[in-house]
């Protein structure tokens, strides 16, 4: 019988009720009040303030406001906007064609952040690319583990690996949340799971340091900050639809 490579995860200190306990709030969330009539503008909504939480991650942080108004030109702001657009249409594609995916998700990202020639190139190192194919069997169906144990790590090898040039941690939330969505945990992406990274960027960066030690304690590490911004993602979703259904 083949072991589930994903499968000890759920075993170390705390990971287990961490998960149960963001899931629940995502479960809650999910049932607002306003996504009855309201649910394409929630969404809209969501999407922006990802997109935002993103680019501020990648060292291009704007107010949302002037990002809403369509003043801000930045390209590494543009390209999380682009990506917030396109990720529905690669819900179907993901799951088969993982690498194809990644390879489309950085062009969106990087255009005119890098040379054309290197956009959707991802490293050749020998390291790096056994890792990719690691990570696209487990998304193409290489473990039953829950979709948040999933995303987290899709999000956390792609960070440490950084395979692609230029603004590659758009690419790396980008899979995360793809991953949510194509799974049927989240899909309409109206967990906003990157305004929790943004919220807490040095637990952020400090756990997906910890990750890429690849020892048991920082991968615990990396799951539960994964698991907090999921929370305050669902709670982002709340707000919104709170503050839709006050102004309707």
């Amino acid at each position: 019988m083949t072991t589930d490579p994903l499968a000890p995860l759920l075993a170390l200190t705390d990971i287990a009720p961490a998960v149960d306990r963001a899931r629940e709030r995502v479960d809650q969330a999910l049932r607002h009040r306003a996504l009855r009539r309201h649910g394409g503008q929630v969404a809209a909504e969501l999407s922006l303030r990802s997109a935002v939480a993103s680019a501020a991650l990648e060292g291009y942080a704007h107010e949302r406001e002037e990002v809403r108004a369509g003043t801000v030109t930045d390209p590494v702001m543009q390209g999380a906007l682009r990506i917030a657009g396109a990720l529905p249409n690669f819900v179907e594609l993901w799951p088969r064609a993982p690498r194809q995916v990644l390879a489309k998700l950085h062009v969106l990202a990087a255009r005119g952040v890098v040379p054309d020639s290197a956009l959707g190139r991802p490293s050749s190192d020998v390291g790096v690319t056994a890792r990719i194919d690691g990570l696209a069997t487990l998304i193409a169906g290489g473990t039953a583990v829950t979709p948040l144990v999933l995303a987290a790590v899709v999000h956390g090898e792609l960070l440490a690996l950084r395979p692609f040039a230029g603004p590659s941690g758009l690419v790396a939330r980008a899979a995360a949340r793809l991953t949510l969505l194509s799974t049927g945990f989240d899909p309409r992406g109206l967990v906003a799971a990157d305004v929790g990274h943004r919220e807490r960027e040095p637990e952020y960066l400090g756990a997906a340091g910890a990750y890429a030690t690849g020892t048991p304690d920082g991968v615990r590490s990396w799951l539960r900050h994964y698991m907090a911004a999921v929370e305050v993602g669902a709670e982002q979703l709340t707000a919104v639809g709170d503050e839709i259904l006050a102004n309707a």
